[in-house]
């Protein structure tokens, strides 16, 4: 029997990924300020995660990386934390001692699990993951924009069995709407290429409330316009589109 994968989103970007027994934390984010809202209930407080084997964060941006949030619920500090530079940076002034600094195409091991950063851009450094255990294979996409070198993956890697895409598209009105996030199409175009067993969309609820919406950012929060284009470009590929909290079992 294949080892078994679930992933459970718990809001945004923030996931819940089991290989077996080993589970993975993405990109942390329990809390919410005045431009910074989920757009969707939280399935899980930092304080009832349950053991972690290794967290990983693609940058430093507050709801992708809110370590707070996990100092201040008691997580355990000597949980491998994974990410590039300057998530490395913060991660060790927050108190974590097991930190691995890893760049695109670097790797790391943790307990069976090996974590492989690949190429990301948005506004500030990111990177994206590759995270194998037990002959499975993960595509952690953050919310990175869609970048040519990603392309190189399946023949990186192999078969991908779940991949994880950001498609709001998000802009940034006072830099004349530049983009920074993969949009449904860009992302429907990946998986194409990826060619995974299953994908499931996430980062399209956020919000930056009434104000920021009309001031600071622009994006399609319709997870819907994804499964069409990938239904559109690559109709065999299966789309989860998944609430908070609900368990997807990849086959």
């Amino acid at each position: 029997m294949r080892t078994p994968l679930t992933v459970t989103r718990i809001a945004h970007a923030c996931q819940l990924i089991e290989i077996g027994n080993i589970r993975i934390l993405t990109d942390p984010w329990f809390t919410q300020t005045a431009s910074y809202y989920p757009g969707e209930p939280l399935h899980s407080t930092a304080d009832a995660l349950g053991p972690i084997d290794a967290l990983v964060v693609s940058h430093e941006h507050y709801d992708h990386c809110d370590l707070d949030a996990l100092v201040n619920a008691g997580f355990d500090l000597a949980t491998p934390l994974i990410g590039p530079g300057t998530v490395a940076t913060l991660a060790r002034e927050k108190g974590f001692r097991d930190v691995r600094a890893i760049e695109a195409w670097e790797s790391t091991t943790v307990a069976g699990l090996t974590v492989t950063a690949t190429p990301g851009a948005h506004g500030v450094h990111e990177v994206t993951f590759v995270i194998q255990a037990d002959g499975r294979t993960v595509f952690f996409g953050g919310d990175s924009l869609r970048v040519p070198e990603l392309d190189a993956i399946p023949q990186r890697f192999g078969h991908i069995d779940l991949a994880i895409l950001p498609i709001n598209g998000l802009c940034i009105r006072p830099m004349n709407l530049a983009q920074v996030v993969m949009n449904a199409e860009d992302a429907a175009g990946l998986t194409a290429v990826l060619r995974p067993t299953l994908a499931v969309p996430h980062h399209y609820a956020f919000h930056s409330g009434r104000l920021g919406d009309q001031m600071i950012t622009k994006a399609d929060q319709d997870p819907r316009h994804y499964a069409d284009a990938v239904a559109r470009i690559a109709p065999d590929i299966d789309v989860r589109l998944v609430l908070p909290g609900v368990a997807v079992t990849v086959p």
